[in-house]
């Protein structure tokens, strides 16, 4: 038998079992409770979180965003907002497509029911091709949309990617790291656990830089709050590495969700050009990221959306991604 909960973390307790089935299925830090729950309490959107039981057994769980435009009606995105090109759902493995399927549908059904009689129904972003037919059927609107981009880790060593590379980004990385490694006013500092950063700075600067740039349409994702990258950056799975000038002034930050196979760029953020911003810091990042990917012996880095041309000239290739609309007369 199949049993659902709607929770808002930001006002529901924790299920006891949540935090084991986070371990066992090594969950990226952003499906933590606690994160979920400031993510809830001081986001732009309440964030939702669906467990899903078998027999009183968790086997499934459903991350969804409540989107409203001003004073119109309600919608459920079904994604993690800072889980890039990942779907909002994690299964068990011992759990079928078929299973997923109706386990999907009933989620959508209880979504809607708690969003009540204004919600238009539920959208699914970053879907991977395979899980398509998870999502699609009679009445339901599918098209692709942007991809993520991963670069597969089949190297020893650092110098075996950057061999993998054009000779041109080749030579200009290899200038660039010993240019960085000579600036005498740089300061580059890389760990997990950080409590070392300001959380109100890194959130002033992530939404600086993301406000140099033209959002996707639709993006329903909100600023990040201080609270949130305070929490995030001082777990011992997430890596940050900052970039310091003169006197310690913070120029760029990045964190990364480690995961011991598969680990996944999060945020990124510089300071302007005109105040102290290196432009080759976003470069010197990904070289940052392969030796990190390569020490650990990981599968994969995922670098998100976005900039495909550059990452692709990164060594990276593109996986393509979908979006599923769920109206909800057909949600149920």
């Amino acid at each position: 038998m199949i049993t659902v909960d709607v929770l808002d973390p930001a006002t529901d307790r924790e299920p006891a079992d949540w935090a084991a089935f986070v371990a066992a299925r090594r969950l990226y830090a952003p499906w933590d409770y606690g994160l979920l729950a400031i993510e809830s309490a001081g986001g732009q959107h309440p964030v939702l979180l669906v467990p899903v039981r078998r027999d009183g057994v968790l086997v499934a769980a459903v991350t969804a965003v409540v989107v409203r435009r001003g004073r119109g009606p309600r919608w459920l995105e079904v994604f993690h907002q800072w889980i890039s090109g990942e779907p909002g759902w994690t299964f068990a493995g011992d759990v079928d497509p078929l299973e997923r399927k109706e386990i999907l549908r009933t989620v959508e059904r209880a979504l809607c029911r708690h969003v009540g009689l204004t919600c238009l129904g539920v959208v699914y972003r970053h879907v991977p091709p395979a899980d398509v037919p998870l999502v699609s059927g009679f009445g339901r609107y599918v098209r692709a949309t942007f991809g993520t981009a991963v670069l597969e880790n089949t190297f020893t060593h650092t110098a075996g990617w950057l061999a993998s590379l054009s000779r041109n980004r080749r030579s200009s990385l290899r200038k660039l790291r010993r240019k960085l490694t000579e600036d005498a006013d740089l300061e580059v500092r890389c760990a997990t656990a950080r409590t070392d950063l300001d959380p109100v700075e890194l959130a002033g600067l992530l939404r600086a830089h993301r406000g140099k740039f033209t959002s996707y349409r639709h993006d329903s994702r909100g600023p990040v709050t201080a609270e949130y990258l305070a929490a995030l950056v001082a777990r011992p799975d997430v890596w940050t590495i900052s970039y310091h000038g003169a006197g310690g002034r913070l120029l760029a930050f990045h964190d990364l969700l480690d995961h011991p196979a598969h680990p996944l760029s999060q945020h990124w953020a510089t300071r302007p050009a005109d105040d102290g911003w290196h432009q080759d810091l976003f470069f010197d990042l990904y070289v940052r990221m392969v030796d990190h990917v390569i020490e650990q012996g990981a599968k994969t880095l995922s670098v998100g959306r976005g900039l495909d041309e550059v990452k692709t000239r990164l060594g990276c290739r593109m996986l393509p991604l979908n979006l599923a609309v769920v109206p909800r007369v057909v949600a149920g």
